[in-house]
């Protein structure tokens, strides 16, 4: 018996394992969460599992030699009360049915059942051990041992019963206990496996990812595709890799690339069906793939769509030949590659957009004039025509060069030295109306005056220390500006020693809140928006004050001479 047994053991877990193989039983395991249809799937798979463990032991005494308690406890233990309570009522059933009136079919049914709802049971108060084989060997053995026990309670006459669990009982207790940790040791090495094939592909996806995303910046265009095959080609070690827009070969590197050739027409048939219904697909064979060249090596191919929103832009294609086949693990790398760079596209539509609506605002802030100060301005130099003409001459054309700069909306960057000849205006028409109450100190780096920056980035804070902070004292103050080159970086520094600012006017400038007077003007909260939107939130403004005691506004910028250069780090 234990030797017939053992033969048949052996086909079962072949069996078990074919199973394990084609089923998707990774995503279906402990602590998985699942739809009925998965549910219903492990019990078909289990139950029938279990019932052919009926069939593998000889007849005796009008009963079964059997392993379905292998089975049954299996299914328990991987798939939770359940699916352990259904496959052991199936199989249960089952054995029942096929010997109704038998003198041991109640027990055997019985047993079964209970086998596979403890086992559930356990899994589901201990997850975290319902895939550990002494786990499995235990309620294996326990429960054939409990099955013999059923046996001998329920099955009459007695003295048959006896004799049966003699001939069977050790040989079932051994090798169902065997059996289930085999089965559940198998099951938890292919989950293993599974998931380290997982973790490989998601490694070489953001590999990828992480390789073309610098080319995919700009959007998708015949360098940055070729880019991005030959990084996808040397990654996956395929024969080719292709990307194509609706109708045109953007890239194609690889096998066949002499007759599959950037800026041609699109020239195979699966491709031209997956950009218009937008479904992947892995095609194999020549007739296939549609490629008019019969000499063509490329034998199987993996189509999938780019996206972007409901748009289909074209296609990423992997090719396979006689030599380097391809497979179902390639063709979901491809679905995640496809995925990842239609969200890469659309975040950098977003990103352009949004730098598009911020370089809108700042032309918007530019083109702003304080009607105060104009008016104000122009009723000091109409003062001095009378009494001082050709001070009167130098003041219209300090505001005419003052006006000219903040309507020049036209450039991205100015030199320093332009901004600091745009402050030096400023000033002079201000200290023309209020006099000795505004000193101005200016100490410019020279290595500094070449280097770009935004315009009327300096200004309005230079704007803010006199109209806030020195013109709030009755004697005045002074304005200090300085410049310098720091660790390839230009530091501007503005000070004043006015009236300073409480805490509350501090934050507001840092967190966005306007706060210049009458909400009116370019101030410093302005000024602080435009450097986290062009350099990032580690260039913003450092503000050092308190009320009484004057302020100090700190800031630097990437130091840069070439304005290519500068657009791109602003970008």
């Amino acid at each position: 018996m234990f030797i017939t047994l053992s033969e048949r053991f052996g086909l079962l877990l072949a069996g078990g394992f074919a199973i394990m193989t084609l089923a998707p039983l990774d995503k279906l395991g402990p602590g998985r969460t699942r739809s009925w249809r998965a549910t219903a799937l492990l019990v078909v798979l289990f139950s029938l599992f279990t019932i052919l463990g009926t069939y593998n032991g000889n007849i005796v005494f009008q009963s079964f030699a059997n392993l379905r308690a292998m089975g049954a406890v299996t299914a328990g233990l991987f798939g939770g009360p359940m699916v352990g309570a259904l496959t052991g009522l199936i199989a249960g059933g089952h054995r029942y049915f096929i010997d109704v009136g038998g003198f041991s079919a109640v027990p055997c049914g019985l047993a079964t059942f209970l086998e596979g709802l403890a086992a559930g049971l356990f899994a589901w108060r201990f997850p975290s051990r319902s895939l550990d084989w002494g786990t499995a060997m235990t309620f294996a053995a326990v429960g054939e041992a409990v099955h013999m026990c059923l046996v001998l309670g329920l099955a009459r006459p007695y003295a048959q019963a006896v004799d049966l669990v003699e001939v069977i009982g050790l040989p079932m207790i051994l090798l169902n206990g065997v059996g289930a940790a085999i089965f559940v040791q198998a099951l938890r090495m292919q989950m293993h496996f599974r998931d380290l094939r997982d973790s490989s592909q998601a490694r070489q996806i953001l590999s990828i990812a992480n390789r073309t995303l610098p080319h995919l910046r700009a959007g998708l265009s015949a360098a940055s595709a070729r880019a991005t095959a030959e990084i996808i080609l040397d990654e996956t070690r395929v024969a080719a890799v292709a990307l194509t827009s609706n109708d045109m070969v953007m890239a194609h590197v690889g096998a066949a690339s002499d007759h599959h050739r950037a800026g041609h027409s699109v020239c195979t048939q699966a491709t031209r069906r997956v950009a218009t219904d937008g479904i992947p697909l892995f095609v194999t064979g020549h007739d296939e793939i549609g490629c008019q060249l019969e000499a063509c090596p490329l034998c199987s191919a993996i189509i999938v769509p780019l996206r972007k929103g409901d748009t289909i832009l074209g296609c990423l294609k992997l090719y396979g030949t006689k030599d380097r086949p391809l497979d179902q693990t390639l063709f979901e790398l491809a679905k995640g590659l496809a995925d990842l760079f239609a969200t890469q596209i659309e975040l950098e539509d977003i990103g352009i957009k949004n730098q598009l609506l911020a370089r809108a605002e700042i032309r918007r802030l530019q083109a702003q004039i304080n009607p105060h100060f104009l008016f104000n301005s122009l009723n000091t130099v109409a003062s001095f025509c009378r009494t001082a003409p050709g001070q009167a001459r130098e003041l219209i054309l300090d505001l005419a060069r003052y006006m000219r700069r903040n309507l020049d909306t036209s450039r991205e960057a100015i030199h320093l030295a332009e901004e600091v000849e745009q402050i030096r205006a400023y000033l002079v028409i201000e200290k023309a109306r209020f006099g000795e109450r505004i000193r101005a100190v200016i100490d410019i780096d020279p290595e500094t005056e070449h280097c770009l920056v935004p315009p009327l980035l300096i200004q309005p804070l230079v704007e803010n220390s006199v109209r806030h902070g020195i013109l709030g004292n009755e004697e005045g103050g002074v304005v200090r500006l300085a410049t310098s080159m720091e660790d390839g970086h230009v530091v501007v520094v503005v000070e004043d020693d006015g009236a300073g600012m409480p805490e509350s006017t501090r934050q507001g400038i840092l967190n966005g809140t306007p706060v210049t007077a009458h909400g009116e003007g370019i101030g410093a909260s302005n000024c602080n928006q435009r450097l986290v939107q062009l350099y990032g939130p580690a260039y913003a403004l450092s503000i050092d004050s308190a009320p009484g005691m004057g302020t100090r506004i700190t800031f630097r910028v990437p130091a840069s001479t070439d304005a290519e250069v500068f657009a791109s780090a602003a970008a």
